[in-house]
């Protein structure tokens, strides 16, 4: 970590801060007249020449200004960045929307739609809210539901209260007895385990079952894997915010606004960006420029974390220019999370 004097922490400070606020270089006689340093432009041209020596700021070429760096960006985030609360209106909304949605957000993806646009909304950044990762749930117990003689319905319930729906297709009808016999039998056997750990161990553990009624397992293998695919596809991870994209400056720029849209498009990118998530709970990551993995970021900044769901973990997120209001994101993500929390218990 760069060591810094009290004069160019606050001149950093200032640069960011002011460059978040009005996306144009910040100059020295702004520093100099705007800060209680009382140094004259001369002085403060200095500092700032000093700070660019150690890659906290950069000067455009077009300009006599400054703005911040990558760098400058995450010593801000480490050091400087103070506590921004989420307005008294943004609450309002969010507390608007979570009270008056007459959705359960077990059953229903309809909320990560709508977190998502929200979040969006709000922010004016591209949002990401993935639904939680049911591989980490606890089975608690499945039904069969006939929908026609070839589709039946499997409802599969995880312990932290989450319901999962998949069809399963058949060569020709089987009668319901035969139906309950199989379900009893796998929830008596599974009963307990992670999903993760019966997709593993599955055909260990119903082994004679399988023997009896091969046909019948197998087209109950296939279901189950399609859960697992819908995971690792990305299609229960929803963006929203695209619209809200253009009020940012960054955006105004056709192409820059076209790159942004096309990287929202890339499910495999957007699911990476959960990849860093940690074991500590909720716990916020900021990913600036060309710390993120991927080529296609290294323009942006990617702030997420994630809520808890009993015992399965989802994630929310938003990428945006890295000239972005990092507090407020922070605070806005956080409460989000909150709040998903508070409304699944």
């Amino acid at each position: 970590m760069i060591t810094l004097t009290d004069r160019e922490k606050e001149v950093l400070k200032y640069v960011v801060d002011n460059f978040i606020l009005s996306a144009s270089p910040v100059g020295s006689r702004s520093v100099s007249k705007k800060t209680d340093l009382n140094l004259s432009s001369a002085t403060i041209r200095n500092v700032m020449s000093d700070l660019e020596e150690m890659e906290l700021l950069d000067t455009p070429h077009t300009s006599a200004g400054r703005i911040p760096t990558d760098k400058g960006y995450r010593y801000y985030v480490n050091s400087l960045m103070g506590k921004e609360n989420i307005s008294e209106k943004e609450e309002f909304l969010f507390k608007g929307f979570f009270s008056d949605k007459n959705l359960n957000i077990l059953e229903s993806q309809d909320i990560f739609i709508e977190t998502s646009k929200l979040l969006g909304r709000i922010s004016h950044l591209l949002s990401v809210v993935s639904q939680p990762k049911i591989s980490k749930g606890v089975f608690e117990k499945l039904e069969f539901v006939t929908l026609s003689s070839n589709k039946i319905l499997v409802v599969l319930n995880i312990k932290s209260g989450i319901i999962k729906t998949v069809i399963m297709e058949i060569t020709s009808e089987i009668p319901k007895s035969k139906l309950e016999k199989l379900s009893s039998y796998i929830n008596e056997k599974l009963s307990g385990l992670t999903l993760e750990s019966i997709r593993d161990t599955f055909s260990e553990r119903i082994g004679d079952y399988r023997d009896k009624e091969p046909e019948l397992i197998k087209s109950f293998m296939v279901s189950f894997d399609k859960l697992y695919a819908e995971e690792e596809s990305g299609s229960n991870i929803y963006i929203g915010g695209t619209g809200d994209l253009i009020l940012q400056p960054e955006f105004e720029n056709p192409k820059n606004f076209k790159d942004i849209i096309k990287l929202a498009e890339d499910k495999n990118l957007v699911i990476h960006i959960f990849d860093n998530e940690t074991e500590a709970e909720n716990k916020v990551q900021i990913s600036i420029g060309n710390e993120n993995r991927d080529k296609k970021l290294k323009n942006y900044s990617v702030i997420t974390t994630s809520y808890s769901l009993g015992d399965v973990k989802g994630n929310i997120g938003v990428i945006g220019p890295k000239r972005m209001n990092y507090a407020r994101m922070v605070s806005l993500l956080e409460y989000t999370s909150k709040l998903i929390n508070e409304f699944s218990s």
